[in-house]
C-alpha cells in the first residue's frame, strides 16, 4: 500500500505543471497510483455518447487526476502551502502538523 501525503477534503495548491499556482479542495484520493483530483485542476474534455433513449450526447468538461507529488498541503491557521509532519497528541492520536517554524499548526 502507498501513502500519500494529502486527504479528501485537504485544500492544496498545485506546484508545478500547467495548473501551477492554483488552488482547490481534494475531492478523491488514489493510494494505489499516487494521484488525487482537484477541484477546479487539470480539466479535460470528454466525449460522451447517449446512454438512454432521449439522453444528449456531447462534450463534457471534467477534472483529470493529477500525481499527489504535485499538490502541497496548505496549513489552514496560516494559509501558507507548507510540508507536513507528524506527532502524537495528547490523546494518543496521530496527528498532521504545519512544518513552517512560526506556525507549527496541528490539523486532521
Amino acid at each position: 500500500m502507498n501513502k500519500v501525503h494529502v486527504k479528501k477534503g485537504d485544500e492544496v495548491v498545485v506546484i508545478n505543471g500547467k495548473y501551477r499556482g492554483k488552488r482547490g479542495k481534494v475531492m478523491q484520493v488514489s493510494p494505489s497510483e499516487g494521484k488525487v483530483i482537484v477541484e477546479g485542476v487539470n480539466i479535460v474534455t470528454k466525449h460522451v455518447k447517449p446512454r438512454k433513449m432521449g439522453e444528449p450526447g456531447g462534450l463534457i468538461k471534467a477534472e483529470s487526476a493529477l500525481y499527489a507529488d504535485k499538490v502541497q498541503l496548505i496549513c489552514p491557521k496560516c494559509g501558507r502551502p507548507t510540508r507536513t509532519g507528524h506527532k502524537i497528541d495528547s490523546k494518543g492520536k496521530k496527528v498532521r502538523t504545519c512544518k513552517k517554524s512560526d506556525c507549527l499548526a496541528e490539523f486532521e
